[in-house]
């Protein structure tokens, strides 16, 4: 992981983060495991695979991530994570524009999973990571609705309801 990239080498990966990048945090069926799920926190950075040249120096400036072909013609970089995603984000946000919603949830969630030491969550703590992926959700563009099983229902929270902006 080397040293931290310079101010206008983090304020270009963040502008590109906003324009062809996304931020997920997501819930996972998993069969192992005591819970039956799992959380997954990810950044992405997407470039027409003729033109990747940009993932492989934002790879090298953040000293982090793997590289892929997709097989529509896409170069995608991806860094996943918990610990990983959060050192990312802390030094993208004073540069974040047009994610900053998400960039936040996602920073705070991190914070939580990143200090776990079980796979067991305090309600509030599960509270607040199902409250940030609904509005990393609402906020993302979405190309097709899915129907997913209810966060709250996945992490033993209901009858609770959500609401994403409280």
């Amino acid at each position: 992981m080397g040293s931290r990239p310079r101010k206008e080498n983090l304020a270009y990966i963040a502008g590109f983060l906003d324009g062809d990048g996304s931020l997920m945090l997501q819930v996972k069926k998993r069969k192992d495991g005591k819970m039956g799920w799992r959380f997954m926190s990810t950044i992405s950075f997407y470039q027409d695979s003729r033109h990747s040249q940009p993932l492989i120096w934002i790879r090298k400036q953040l000293g982090i991530g793997y590289l892929s072909n997709r097989k529509d013609g896409i170069s995608e970089l991806r860094i996943n994570g918990f610990a990983q995603t959060e050192r990312i984000i802390e030094q993208l946000l004073p540069y974040i524009r047009f994610k900053k919603v998400q960039a936040k949830m996602m920073l705070k969630a991190a914070k939580i999973l990143s200090k776990r030491k079980n796979d067991l969550l305090s309600e509030k703590d599960a509270k607040t990571i199902a409250r940030a992926i609904l509005v990393i959700r609402t906020e993302n563009y979405q190309s097709g609705k899915k129907r997913n099983q209810s966060i709250s229902e996945i992490l033993g929270l209901t009858p609770y309801r959500l609401n994403p902006k409280g």
